[in-house]
């Protein structure tokens, strides 16, 4: 099992989403940031709380989610 020391989950911030280090900043905002095509960099510009490692560490959170659930249907290709 992995474990994630730069998430944290409290159900009395941001509705119990998980985030980054406790600060107000959710794990999907950063990933969006990535999927959006901004380098770290750019994110780090925007949020000067995270650090590099915290945006690395949302992203093997995300994947790490993806793998524990059964992903949603797809719409098919014709």
């Amino acid at each position: 099992m992995t474990t994630f020391l730069r998430i944290t989950v409290d159900p009395e911030q941001m509705d119990g989403l998980p985030c980054i280090r406790g600060l107000r900043i959710p794990v999907a905002t950063v990933v969006d940031m990535v999927a959006a095509g901004m380098s770290e960099d750019e994110i780090l510009r925007d949020f000067p709380d995270l650090e590099r490692e915290d945006i690395r560490e949302s992203l093997r959170y995300a994947a790490a989610a993806v793998r524990e659930r059964q992903l949603p249907q797809m719409a098919s290709v014709a």
